[in-house]
Parts: C-alpha cells; sequence; structure tokens
C-alpha cells in the first residue's frame, strides 16, 4: 500500500505545483498589466506637458505662432482636431 499513498502524494503535489503556476501567471500577467496602464499615463502626462509648454511659449511671444500652426497643419487630420487651431479641413 505504500506505493498507492506516494503516488497520491506525487498526484496532490503535481496539483499544487499546477496551481502555483497558474498563480504566478496571473501574478506576472497583472504586472505587465500595470506596467503597461502607467507607462501610457507617463506618456499622455508628457504630452501634455509639452504642449501646455509650447502653448505658454507661443502666448508669451517666445515661439513663434506660425511655426506651430504648420506643425499642427501637418499632423492634425480629423477636422475637429484641426477646428481646434482654426485650421480648414483637409
Amino acid at each position: 500500500m505504500p506505493k498507492v499513498n506516494e503516488q497520491e502524494r506525487i498526484q496532490a503535489l503535481e496539483q499544487k505545483l499546477k496551481q502555483l503556476k497558474t498563480l504566478q501567471q496571473r501574478r506576472e500577467a497583472k504586472a505587465r498589466s500595470v506596467a503597461l496602464h502607467r507607462s501610457r499615463r507617463d506618456e499622455l502626462r508628457r504630452k501634455i506637458l509639452v504642449g501646455a509648454v509650447v502653448l505658454a511659449k507661443v502666448e508669451a511671444k517666445e515661439f513663434d505662432e506660425a511655426v506651430l500652426l504648420k506643425w499642427m497643419s501637418a499632423a492634425l487630420t480629423r477636422e475637429d482636431d484641426r477646428g481646434l487651431f482654426g485650421l480648414a479641413a483637409k
């Protein structure tokens, strides 16, 4: 009978190992998700800050508004986005 106990013990340990591997995969997926969210949030914040600085420089006449509008005209394709800068639809 010891072999039956050993087999049951082995099966129980294999099951526990499988559960632990699944748990580890979930934790790793969650960590990746959090890192991706943080990266996106940081990228958005950088864009907002750069935009705020550029707009402040334009308002203070430290940066040529025509240059900004030229950049925006080349980059923006959506009509509502272009409208925010007074640009004609493409």
